[in-house]
């Protein structure tokens, strides 16, 4: 299959091609490309009280644990098993929920609601963290340089320019990284001969002395594990690069990294005790002066890049968490016209506010990292619980599983540990953020499910007769020619008792031709089909939507399309029914009513019910009106109140004390 991804490319992202491996690099290690701007630095603040070792020991074990960790974490877990995981050609969190949502757990919801929703809160941290980091190598050159405001007005620029799509500059994301790697090498390179003892980091037992010997193990294994932030990523964007090219370029990137690294270490061993060698970042300071400001700007394009990817990565989750009714549909844009690049403007601006907001409060990169390790842990975490089902519907063996499944419990347990014990330093904010979306998203999950016990269905053929009759009465007002109910209606002979509320008790709606139309999700990310079932010939339809969950439910536009199949095969009229416009070759007229339920009585609600209806209501204000949600344009819109249900709530009967007749 040829994709296009979101700088506009097209290559086969089933095959390995250098194209692919360089939209790869654009696309996929933004993230984790820019750790080394903040992590070896987030290493040497956290010796103070966290060791007690000589500093080239010290050094030495972080090094070994960020090699190990690389390539346990990002390497096997994800390069490796992850990968295999895909939903025909899609990866991350929520489309490995769909491989593994019908195996009957009634809670793995609930997994992939916690993973997706810490995923959205490193959304909003990644690109404050990255930008402010490289925008305070600018420090270093002049003291004085107003980070924040300059950070601000980066990430303002990045969020405003999603709109009109970033399909031209994502041309230049790929080489521009490509040449980030290689700096990243050739600065490590430099700085090795320096200090060629720091090789001895690749053998794992100096990760072992270090956390063995170390008071509090548990904040270095924190800074630590910032190495594998952009290791989620990988996965997560599995459909825009394909596994092949993934693999081979992180080959590349991994080598650039650990050489990075390296030359980090050798540079701080050497320069130990030196006069300002505290407040130096050693990314920036393995730089030659003359290299500061290039250093900023690269980093800076570097960050901007990471951030764009964590920015698209949000709207993927969201559009994902739409087709699998954990969130309320939204309109999504295509501004550069291309399928893989999306925009949701209510997501954007909302991870844009809540951005300036964390650079506020936080003023510096240093007082983010909590925040930040805590919401991939956290991610990471439910990736292994979900990798776990997935290898179990897959019948691989046991001890394998309980392997894998303990090994990774137990390192992620490690760091979601290092990353909690900094709650109140700042890891509160991820928890505030992940739980707010996490909340909405439980919310809004089962409170559908509430609305769906109470609302009642019915079968069709039981008001045919009615429909039939109603179609030839000539003293009801015609209301439409075509007339479109939305319905979530699981069987085809049924339908909700609201619907014929609408037609038939509210106001008599008389028209030619009646169409139910209801959205299939399906488990293939691409299908993209319909069926038409005919109830009344000639007059009532069923048209279900077969639909995966990366296609958009633009419904206005795909009943359009079924109309035109249906008139062309000669099941409707292709003119309107009126004689004046039929003369003139005009198309008959479409409604829509979508209806929107308003009431359910508390008495028939638990506590519970009430709080998740009420969060609900909340996120349904904050989401799309219903018939933006359906795709369907307003021009041709009516939206109704029904009540949810007709059941009787009282047993006791009013009672009647008087009817008085007044004679003219």
């Amino acid at each position: 299959m040829a994709d296009l991804t979101e700088d506009g490319y097209h290559f086969d992202i089933k095959k390995l091609s250098f194209m692919g491996v360089l939209v790869s690099l654009g696309i996929v290690f933004g993230d984790i490309g820019t750790s080394p701007l903040y992590v070896m630095k987030a290493i040497v603040n956290a010796k103070d009280g966290g060791s007690n070792m000589p500093f080239n020991e010290y050094i030495e074990g972080a090094l070994s644990c960020i090699i190990w960790t690389l390539t346990l974490q990002t390497t096997i877990k994800y390069v490796i098993i992850a990968l295999r995981a895909d939903n025909k050609g899609e990866g991350g969190i929520l489309a490995l929920f769909s491989l593994v949502k019908n195996l009957k757990k009634g809670w793995l919801y609930l997994i992939a609601i916690i993973g997706a929703a810490a995923l959205v809160a490193d959304g909003v941290i990644t690109p404050s963290l990255t930008v402010m980091s490289a925008i305070e190598g600018l420090e270093i050159y002049n003291p004085h340089t107003p980070v924040v405001p300059i950070t601000i007005g980066i990430l303002i620029a990045i969020f405003v320019v999603q709109q009109f799509g970033t399909s031209f500059i994502g041309k230049f994301f790929g080489p521009v990284m490509v040449v980030w790697f290689l700096v990243l090498g050739g600065l490590g390179v430099m700085h090795l001969s320096e200090n060629l003892e720091i090789l001895r980091s690749f053998n794992p037992y100096y990760a072992y002395k270090l956390i063995v010997n170390s008071p509090s193990a548990i904040v270095i294994l924190g800074a630590v594990f910032l190495c594998t932030t952009g290791a989620e990523a990988l996965y997560s964007d599995l459909g825009h690069c394909g596994a092949k090219n993934i693999r081979v370029s992180w080959g590349f990137v991994k080598i650039m990294l650990i050489l990075n690294y390296l030359g980090q270490g050798a540079w701080l061993l050497t320069n130990h005790g030196k006069p300002g060698f505290s407040v130096v970042n050693p990314f920036f300071g393995i730089m030659e002066e003359w290299m500061i400001v290039p250093g900023v700007i690269l980093a800076t394009a570097a960050a901007i890049i990471a951030s764009q990817a964590l920015i698209t990565g949000s709207f993927t989750i969201f559009s994902e968490a739409m087709s699998l009714n954990l969130w309320p549909n939204q309109k999504i844009d295509y501004p550069s016209g291309v399928k893989g690049q999306m925009y949701i403007p209510r997501i954007n601006w909302g991870l844009l506010i809540l951005c300036i907001i964390v650079v506020l409060h936080f003023r510096e990169s240093g007082k983010m990292e909590a925040a930040y390790g805590l919401s991939i842990t956290v991610t990471m975490l439910m990736t292994t619980v979900l990798l776990v089902f997935w290898l179990l519907k897959h019948r691989v063996s046991k001890v394998l599983i309980v392997f894998f499944a303990l090994v990774y419990m137990a390192i992620e347990l490690g760091f979601f540990s290092a990353n909690i014990i900094k709650f109140m330093e700042g890891g509160w904010i991820t928890v505030v953020l992940a739980g707010s979306i996490g909340i909405s998203m439980y919310a809004w999950y089962n409170g559908r499910l509430i609305k769906t016990r109470f609302i009642q269905f019915v079968k069709i053929d039981k008001y045919v007769s009615i429909i039939k009759d109603m179609k030839l009465d000539e003293s009801i007002p015609k209301y439409a020619t075509n007339l479109a109910y939305l319905s979530r209606a699981k069987r085809n002979d049924e339908v909700e008792s609201k619907i014929i509320y609408s037609i038939i008790k509210k106001q008599p709606k008389r028209a030619d031709h009646y169409f139910i139309l209801s959205i299939v999700n399906q488990e293939d990310p691409y299908t993209f089909k319909y069926t038409v079932d005919e109830i009344l010939p000639g007059t009532v339809y069923k048209v279900n939507f077969l639909l995966g969950f990366k296609v958009d439910r633009r419904i206005n536009d795909y009943f359009n399309m079924v109309l035109k199949d249906l008139m062309a095969e000669g099941t409707i009229p292709s003119r309107s029914s009126h004689p004046s416009l039929r003369a003139h070759n005009i198309p008959p007229d479409l409604k829509y009513v979508i209806i929107d339920n308003t009431y359910i009585n508390d008495i028939l609600l638990t506590v519970k019910q009430k709080i998740t209806l009420n969060i609900y209501s909340f996120v349904k204000y904050i989401g799309s009106d219903d018939f933006k949600a359906w795709g369907v344009s307003s021009h041709n819109v009516e939206v109704e109140s029904a009540p949810i249900t007709e059941l009787t709530v009282y047993d006791n009967k009013i009672e009647q004390s008087g009817f008085f007749r007044h004679n003219s």
